[in-house]
């Protein structure tokens, strides 16, 4: 799917459930919205909130904190603690299943995928006869430094 076509997507999905639980329709919620999925990157709320400020945009950060809580209610965003005191976050729409590997030592976050946690999703409900709703894998690693790794040859 086009980003265009994911930014009129969520855009609706946004709209139609800011309607249904009756909040406003703000241009300062959309813009956080737009700029969320403008970025593919995972973000916390303080980079978030200085991205918007760099670009001009006059948004708080109780409208980011509100706005962010009503992303997560509408399964616009997903919410992880890795390992931090922080939240960060990532878009969710149009977003393949995938996990996470994280440095302890420079908080890098690679995103994988892996074949073989379906099929273990799939034993689950099998077994226990229950409908995976969704699952979270973290690995934390420390990633081999370039310069010790080269001297060790």
């Amino acid at each position: 799917m086009e980003e265009k076509d994911i930014q009129s997507n969520v855009k609706q999905i946004f709209s139609s459930y800011l309607e249904k639980h009756s909040h406003r329709k703000t241009p300062e919620r959309f813009a956080i919205l737009e700029e969320i999925y403008s970025n593919p990157d995972h973000f916390d709320v303080d980079e978030l909130y200085t991205k918007m400020k760099d670009k001009k945009y006059r948004v708080s950060r109780a409208t980011l904190y509100n706005t962010i809580e009503l992303l997560l209610d509408c399964n616009l965003i997903r919410r992880h603690q890795f390992g931090k005191n922080m939240s960060q976050f990532e878009a969710s729409y149009g977003n393949k299943q995938h996990d996470h590997i994280i440095d302890v030592d420079t908080g890098k976050i690679v995103e994988f995928c892996d074949p073989r946690i379906q099929l273990i999703k799939n034993t689950i409900k099998e077994h226990f006869g229950v409908d995976v709703l969704h699952h979270s894998l973290n690995i934390f690693v420390r990633f081999p430094n370039k310069e010790n790794s080269e001297n060790s040859n």
